[in-house]
């Protein structure tokens, strides 16, 4: 996909991966609508592009939200013309495992799910009449293997792959093209949030990820995502070696979960003498 004058929604763009992916994309020459839950952090992330010479609009709300989907396609095509690109990109962590309850599994799955089939449903069909368009989601290594520490980030980043392969099969032959960031550990706040001293589960989770490869910058991940969407890929791996632990999983899924079982082991070991 070429970025020249494609008209672009970023979620979650008040920082980290959604903030780089704005600027990469306008740099490249995109029109991008920006929002996030955190109005004065999206607010400052398009104050940056427009000091850079970037056309940007900008807008805050839940990007689970049907209203707000609704609200920031108008804004987009008030502002710049129809939109080409959505990017799903916010998202939620969490260390919530057996005792996470079921307000916290409706919570991740609204924010890390929902929101990706909101957008879909109501950008695919015309993009399906137009004959382009393209759905770029934020997932998650998490979801090609698992995340030790959490199970509700770890399941939802499972189901948003499954939703944009769905995405794909269904429509990829009507000019929808579809792409899935599937990163490990990004210095983001969701890797690193703030006031996480006491939560061992946090802990292990944060220490899971920093330790199984390179933790990336967000600009690091942008450039990536540059030359996946170039290509028009599904997959985009800013870790390549994700892809060795995914077929590594897939030629023999047991011994795969006893090493997990072991990797999670070595995390929780106590250290020192």
């Amino acid at each position: 996909m070429e970025m020249q004058g494609k008209v672009i929604i970023v979620t979650g763009a008040g920082g980290g991966i959604g903030g780089a992916l704005a600027r990469a994309f306008t740099a490249a020459g995109g029109k991008v609508v920006l929002t996030d839950l955190d109005a004065a952090a999206v607010t400052e992330t398009a104050r940056a592009i427009e000091a850079d010479g970037g056309a940007v609009a900008v807008t805050s709300g839940d990007a689970s939200s049907n209203e707000h989907i609704d609200a920031v396609v108008a804004l987009a095509e008030r502002e710049f013309g129809p939109v080409d690109m959505y990017v799903a990109n916010a998202g939620i962590g969490g260390a919530a495992g057996l005792a996470a309850t079921d307000a916290d599994w409706e919570h991740a799955i609204d924010v890390n799910l929902m929101a990706h089939v909101r957008a879909a449903r109501r950008l695919v069909p015309q993009w399906v009449q137009r004959g382009s368009g393209y759905f770029l989601s934020t997932a998650s290594a998490a979801g090609l293997l698992t995340q030790i520490g959490s199970a509700t980030y770890s399941v939802t980043k499972h189901a948003v792959i499954g939703f944009d392969e769905w995405l794909s099969v269904t429509y990829g032959d009507s000019g929808v093209a579809v792409s899935c960031l599937c990163p490990m550990g990004v210095d983001t706040k969701l890797l690193r949030p703030d006031g996480i001293d006491g939560d061992d589960a946090e802990k292990l989770m944060q220490n899971a990820v920093e330790t199984a490869g390179d933790v990336l910058t967000p600009a690091a991940v942008a450039d990536a995502v540059m030359e996946g969407i170039a290509d028009e890929r599904f997959l985009i791996l800013p870790h390549p070696e994700v892809l060795k632990m995914y077929r590594y999983k897939g030629s023999d899924y047991d011994r795969w979960l006893g090493g997990m079982r072991r990797y999670q082991a070595s995390l929780m070991a106590p250290t020192g003498s």
